[in-house]
């Protein structure tokens, strides 16, 4: 997806007021699931998770009135990456918010943002820092594989041909997001009735299958993902020697049943069940259209937002994009 050009201008144009330092540290538990849960089990906390959370001051934006934390927590899942264990976060909270609930002022709504493949976190960040300007905390997850999560001189990613890999990150990513939801949660500032997750391109993957096993999280935002995958992409011109390949061994269903687990429609039925937004693009060839009508049909056509682009064309519509995330977060989105 294209480096939003209005991002840019509302996550890196400003000088921030640097403050000294100031580092918070805790415990954060969250309880093992109960296997009766309407949790699908490769989602699960199978035992209970305990980790010692930092949390640093960064810097704080005094035109704007924004704070910025670094957020860090052990991974519930050890990969044979001892860097990918830690799990690297941001969190923006409007500056009245920054120290806490005070007096007189009221719980604010709180989301997860996850970010585009590139994995620079310029979108993601930009996204956070517009929600906070509006009222509502955000919390930047690093997804496993990616900046401070890869090894030096190491070229794993988190999606690539080694499916038993991807597929382990990909639980390793929807388990961290759960424990920053658990997080997010117990924070004083942070409404925990209003608590969501926004997600672009590959995070709207991770935000579909997180939030679909996650009871935490209500308000949800897919911007510029999908569902059905391999009907979606069987027929694409890009994926016709892949498509020969799957009918020699074994067809198109035997695929289905192998990517069922990291698909969002075979979670449609807990989607359902959320403030569910969809941002699709009309001419998107990288995540087909059909793949966002599919997942809009099958989660009962909750609220979709279509832009007139392609996948990366998609930036041309940034502040629609922003503000229809902000009316959805904060419930003000038109039904």
């Amino acid at each position: 997806m294209a480096r939003f050009s209005l991002v840019l201008m509302v996550a890196g144009s400003f000088a921030p007021i640097l403050a000294a330092a100031e580092t918070v540290t805790g415990v954060l538990t969250v309880p093992a699931d109960d296997s009766q849960a309407d949790i699908a089990e490769r989602y699960r906390l199978a035992e209970a998770y305990r980790g010692h959370y930092k949390l640093t001051h960064r810097y704080t934006l005094r035109h704007n009135g924004v704070t910025v934390y670094n957020l860090t927590f052990p991974s519930p899942i050890a990969s044979d990456i001892a860097e990918n264990n830690t799990v690297y976060a941001q969190y923006f909270v409007p500056s009245t918010h920054a120290h806490g609930l005070r007096e007189g002022l009221a719980k604010i709504p709180a989301v997860i943002v996850l970010d585009i493949m590139q994995g620079n976190q310029l979108v993601a960040r930009g996204e956070a820092m517009w929600l906070a300007q509006n009222g509502v905390a955000a919390l930047v997850v690093v997804l496993p594989h990616y900046n401070e999560r890869r090894a030096a001189g190491s070229n794993v990613k988190l999606v690539s041909p080694d499916l038993v890999r991807t597929f382990n990150g990909i639980q390793q990513a929807v388990l961290d997001c759960r424990c920053a939801a658990a997080w997010l949660a117990e924070r004083p500032e942070v409404d925990a009735e209003k608590l969501g997750m926004v997600g672009t391109s590959l995070g709207s993957f991770i935000t579909a299958l997180t939030a679909a096993n996650e009871p935490r999280i209500k308000n949800v935002c897919i911007v510029l993902g999908g569902g059905g995958l391999v009907d979606a992409y069987f027929n694409h011109p890009r994926a016709k020697p892949v498509a020969e390949w799957i009918d020699r061994w074994g067809g198109k269903n035997l695929v289905k049943k192998l990517i069922g687990l990291v698909d969002p429609i075979t979670y449609a039925d807990k989607l359902k069940r959320k403030n569910l937004l969809l941002i699709a693009a009309r001419h998107d060839v990288i995540v087909p259209a059909c793949a966002a009508t599919a997942l809009w049909e099958a989660t009962d056509k909750p609220r979709m937002v279509w832009l007139d682009s392609g996948h990366v064309t998609a930036g041309f519509y940034t502040m629609t994009i922003l503000c229809e995330i902000r009316d959805h977060v904060r419930g003000l989105s038109a039904k």
